[in-house]
């Protein structure tokens, strides 16, 4: 059975029912790719699980400029101008913790975490990952203790716990665990990747659990619902790793056991509809995805501008492409300690990688204006079939089936979302509402 869980609790009990229910996480606070999962949440029913990263969202503004607050309304907004109904919408912190100031003393750097986690509350986030597993400054060499990761993620749960009682509200559900694939991918080839060892999740989930007992936490013990583990998944600029169910077996066997408890998996970006399927069945209950949709989300632009520069000719066109890549160019430091090798490898990188640090570049102005451009000489009337054909041949199957308005638009909803897809037991597919239209500050 499929299940379609309404809440983070209810896919729990689902779980420990035998279902293979699960919730898909949308890490992305890119307007378009928002967007797209809420169109289609709205569309199927499903819940959709928002979350936001202690580097992209917190009490200083981020790398998106967005505080916890900002973020909460930000996201409602976009769900509200796509027919999603609040209480299928269900907002997240990820790898809440002095990640962003781990080159500080830990006095100051667990200090501004309890700030970032006690803001995630205060706006109102329904689920929070703990994440003090890195080194702090005056940390001795070597890997983190689990000991002390467990006892500063206790910490963090406190400061929530107290910011959360101090509005008269109940508490968030908390993830623990930090044995996570690299964000947004790793660097160069990967022949495999270690799978969390059942003594390591079981050693984590006890050393956590007297950490919170520590400092009076049972209540909040209680809504601790997922554990992040490392099931053998990654990706990197060219290749994937698929989950292999038999090298996590034993992980699969042992979270059966483990009351309340289901897994969460990070980076399941570009997995193979099997491959996410029997995650599912494998009690990963909460499935995150980020960079795959904004690869989408650049795929579909690039399309369009190559369509442009042969409709209106390189001096009547935005010149997006060209426009991306001189400010990546010229503000390289979203890319350049990810993308190794030559001046032509990183060239290609810069553009078609699947790690997609493409991501960072289009909030700058004078990107903005080159799609704004692009969408404007496009959205006119209906693409060229032709076009369609040649550029984005899953779009032009789309529009001669009758399943989605033949403008840009679409075009850019329809990539994302099929990305989507395979992560819910709903068929793939486009829509065809009557109010598609260029919404001018998308982003």
């Amino acid at each position: 059975m499929n299940g379609l869980p309404s809440t983070l609790d209810e896919m729990i009990c689902l779980q420990k029912q035998g279902h293979d229910a699960a919730l898909t996480s949308v890490c992305s606070a890119h307007p378009w790719a928002l967007k797209a999962a809420m169109r289609r949440a709205a569309h199927t029913g499903e819940t959709l699980l928002v979350e936001a990263t202690c580097n992209q969202v917190n009490q200083f503004g981020g790398y998106t400029g967005m505080t916890p607050a900002v973020f909460v309304q930000y996201v409602r907004q976009i769900g509200d101008e796509n027919h999603l109904p609040p209480e299928r919408l269900i907002l997240g912190g990820d790898h809440l913790g002095p990640s962003v100031w781990q080159v500080e003393p830990q006095s100051e750097a667990m200090s501004k975490a309890g700030e970032l986690a006690a803001a995630y509350a205060r706006a109102g986030f329904g689920k929070i990952h703990l994440d003090a597993s890195m080194r702090l400054g005056d940390d001795p060499p070597g890997p983190l203790a689990t000991e002390v990761s467990a006892r500063r993620s206790a910490l963090l749960a406190q400061s929530v716990e107290n910011a959360s009682a101090e509005l008269g509200n109940p508490g968030p559900r908390y993830v623990i665990g930090t044995e996570v694939p690299v964000p947004g991918g790793v660097v160069g080839q990967a022949e495999g990747v270690s799978v969390t060892r059942v003594s390591d999740a079981g050693e984590t989930v006890e050393l956590t659990r007297r950490a919170f007992y520590a400092l009076g936490l049972q209540k909040a013990w209680e809504r601790v619902i997922a554990l992040v583990v490392q099931p053998g998944v990654e990706f990197g600029d060219d290749f994937v790793l698929d989950y292999q169910p038999l090298k996590a077996a034993g992980l699969a066997r042992w979270i059966e056991s483990a009351p309340g408890l289901v897994f969460e998996a990070h980076s399941t970006d570009y997995q193979k509809r099997s491959a996410l399927q029997q995650l599912r069945r494998d009690h990963f209950g909460i499935l995150k995805v980020g960079p795959a949709l904004t690869y989408a989300f650049r795929e579909a632009v690039f399309g369009l501008a190559l369509m442009e520069t042969e409709l209106y000719g390189r001096e009547s066109s935005s010149g997006l492409i060209e426009t991306l890549e001189a400010q990546m160019i010229q503000h390289p430091e979203h890319w350049r300690s990810y993308y190794q090798g030559d001046a032509a490898t990183q060239r290609w990188k810069r553009k078609y990688s699947l790690s997609d640090r493409v991501r960072y570049y289009w909030t700058i102005p004078e990107v903005q204006q080159a799609l704004n451009r692009m969408l404007a000489n496009l959205n006119d009337s209906p693409l060229p079939l032709g076009l369609l054909s040649q550029y984005d041949l899953p779009f032009y199957r789309l529009v001669r089936n009758g399943q989605v308005k033949n403008c840009a638009v679409q075009v850019i909803l329809s990539k994302i979302e099929a990305a989507l897809a395979d992560y819910s037991p709903w068929p793939s597919g486009g829509y065809n509402p009557s109010d598609i239209s260029l919404a001018p500050n998308l982003l």
